[in-house]
């Protein structure tokens, strides 16, 4: 057994080692350790200064860049969407200050929004399955007239994106609704499915854009916040976007991406990301600017995934209107991405050697 000995001799032992360490400390190792440690503390603060006068630098760049994109943005969109009708659809709450900024760049690009929407809970939650079924049921006589191949076995989820790209895109004339499109849009809004604003939308729109305001696993659920989607509510945006494709050019537009979130759910399904142009980062300038001119180059055939991840590119080609019908409303087709018309100034110029500056026969 341990007796009071052994705690008697291991309590000596600590004060020793501890008047030891004083004697030390205060002696011939004072001015070894006070020199190190002025030393450190004097490299620690030079590090945080240099640390600030970076990060001040770094901000001060980014603020001029900033400046930059701003001043530069309607002079790259000019004529990109000259003439053109665009439907907005809000996917899932999407911040106010970002579908105006949408909105703002689309005309500045001389677009017209001609519709906006926005989809409700009942568009994938659960409870609404048996519902969802139901209309999209009652809907397909009248979409298989309206749209040529659709699928005999489409699923509710891809019929009911079908009746939303129809009832903001279909027309019966040169921009006239058809009744197509307003029957439908009042059986989506009558199943408490989409909900429009207080505008009538009076002319087809030539093009959809699905922004999305939630990010992904990473995303904060604080207060405030959009919640990030669920992995089926994901999954049911990409059928949602692929079908709106099938009638219509269709750019689906998000935050900054990260894992789970609507426009990286997108680009995963290669279904969907063949035919369908996405959009990453529109809470920033760079990105609402970045959303008609892809638009543009969608109506031109030209699908992208636009944004700075990988396997993205940071900007589309440029298309602009030549003032000369292509079959595509008098929108030019992109020249190799330069920031240039869709077509050369000289009417009779052609790819065509023959027609080269070199003074070639005709």
């Amino acid at each position: 057994m341990i007796d009071f000995r052994y705690h008697l001799v291991s309590l000596i032992s600590v004060f020793l080692a501890l008047a030891v360490g004083i004697i030390l400390g205060a002696g011939p190792l004072q001015g070894t350790i006070g020199a190190q440690l002025t030393d450190q503390v004097d490299a620690l603060r030079t590090e945080r200064n240099d640390l600030r006068d970076s990060l001040a630098q770094a901000q001060g760049d980014a603020d001029e860049r900033l400046t930059f994109i701003e001043a530069a943005g309607p002079a790259l969109l000019e004529g990109t969407l000259l003439g053109r009708d665009v439907a907005l659809v809000d996917l899932d709450g999407v911040a106010d200050d970002v579908r105006e900024g949408v909105r703002q760049r689309i005309e500045d690009a001389g677009g017209t929004v001609v519709a906006s929407a926005e989809l409700t809970k009942a568009w994938t939650d659960d409870d609404h399955a048996g519902f969802r079924d139901t209309v999209a049921s009652g809907m397909r006589p009248r979409l298989a007239a309206a749209v040529p191949g659709l699928p005999t076995d489409a699923s509710s989820e891809a019929l009911l994106g079908t009746a939303l790209a129809v009832a903001l895109t279909h027309e019966s004339g040169a921009g006239v609704r058809s009744d197509d499109a307003t029957a439908l849009e009042q059986q989506l809004v009558q199943g408490d499915l989409i909900a429009v604003d207080g505008q009538t939308q009076d002319k087809p729109a030539d093009a959809v854009v699905l922004l999305s305001g939630a990010v992904g696993s990473k995303a904060s659920t604080s207060d405030g916040e959009t919640p990030p989607p669920a992995e089926a509510e994901v999954a049911a945006m990409s059928v949602l976007a692929t079908a709106v494709q099938g009638v219509a050019p269709v750019v689906v537009a998000g935050p900054t991406p990260t894992s789970g979130d609507v426009v990286s759910g997108v680009r995963g399904d290669s279904a969907a990301a063949e035919h369908v142009t996405t959009v990453s980062g529109v809470e920033t300038p760079t990105g609402q600017i970045v959303v008609p001119l892809a638009v543009a180059a969608q109506l031109a055939g030209t699908t992208g995934h636009y944004g700075f991840a990988d396997g993205t590119s940071p900007l589309p080609p440029i298309v602009r209107d030549t003032g000369t019908p292509t079959g595509l409303g008098g929108i030019g087709v992109p020249t190799n991405g330069d920031l240039t018309d869709g077509a050369s100034d000289d009417p009779q110029a052609s790819d065509d050697p023959q027609n080269s500056d070199d003074g070639g026969n005709d």
